[in-house]
């Protein structure tokens, strides 16, 4: 099992700070790395991967230093989000290029072609590609080697809805195996189905980590919202507004619901099979309507 960790980790280029005093642990499955476009995770994923070293901070895999330590770089695979690369080989030649560093040889870099579905177009000139077709001949690169370590720097660019889907079941069966699988994205639908667990990073700083469920449940000073159905909704939005643990509440005709802004989420989780008992009123559906992945998102990057 490997676990990448990331501490107390600085970067700056002059008098601009990219990565301000980071700590976090990546452990085996997937975790996704969330940020605003300039929030410092490319320079971050740099460093996770030995290409940049911290200003300040250490970066270590399984406890032995990342930065130029080449037996630590044999365990490392990496998709870089950056779009150049060598047009005038074809697919295959570029892998077995990056097979060689490795020590490795045309076996394994059809190996990994399969493995992300490129065999077909293994001798076309890389320059004939599509920019999705870009993104998996690099994922077969990083994976010729067979590593433990995963890092991908928004592997989703350019790829079509089937590409995308065949990617994530990838990373899914790596992260399955007991692989350590981190990708950087903004797409956040995507990251919502296949991380196993989010870091948020925001203006340079780590602003959040675990599920985003979870997350959402530990910012007590930002309002839960709700949707409840119940029996006598009329009857059940008189009774909660008069406690002070529901700040505002909203009927809404076409759901058949009421929806309840919660300012002290302890209180009216009790509150409210309370209030419905004592009324006499059904709960039929009691839902959070504010724990996506956008909301915890767009809560932590606005705050």
């Amino acid at each position: 099992m490997t676990t990448l960790s990331i501490d107390h980790v600085s970067r700056w280029f002059g008098n601009v700070v990219a990565v301000n005093d980071i700590t976090m642990t990546i452990g085996p499955g997937v975790t996704g790395l969330l940020g605003p476009n300039g929030a410092g995770k490319s320079t971050l994923i740099n460093m996770m991967a030995g290409f940049l070293a911290p200003s300040t901070g250490t970066v270590t895999l399984d406890g032995e230093q990342v930065w130029r330590n080449e037996a630590i770089y044999r365990q490392i695979g990496i998709v870089p989000e950056r779009e150049a690369m060598y047009d005038f080989l074809t697919g295959r030649e570029f892998v077995v290029a990056n097979a060689e560093l490795h020590g490795l040889g045309d076996k394994a870099a059809q190996r990994a072609l399969a493995t992300v579905e490129m065999e077909y177009a293994q001798d076309r000139k890389i320059s004939t590609y599509s920019k999705g077709m870009r993104q998996r001949v690099k994922m077969a690169s990083a994976l010729v080697h067979d590593p433990s370590l995963l890092l991908l720097d928004e592997p989703f660019n350019g790829m079509d809805p089937r590409q995308r889907m065949q990617l994530m079941d990838l990373l899914r069966r790596m992260g399955d195996e007991g692989r350590t699988v981190l990708f950087s994205s903004h797409i956040l639908e995507e990251v919502e189905q296949l991380a196993w667990h989010i870091e948020v990073v925001v203006a340079g700083r780590h602003a959040a980590s675990g599920d985003f469920r979870k997350i959402r449940r530990l910012m007590t000073d930002r309002p839960h919202r709700y949707l409840v159905r119940s029996s006598d909704d009329r009857a059940l939005a008189a009774a909660l507004i008069a406690d002070p643990s529901t700040s505002g509440i909203e009927v809404d005709l076409a759901e058949g619901a009421l929806r309840v802004q919660a300012v002290d989420f302890g209180r009216f989780t009790a509150l409210l099979p309370r209030v419905a008992r004592d009324h006499g009123i059904r709960l039929l559906t009691v839902s959070p309507s504010d724990e996506s992945l956008e909301s915890v998102f767009s809560y932590l990057v606005a705050a």
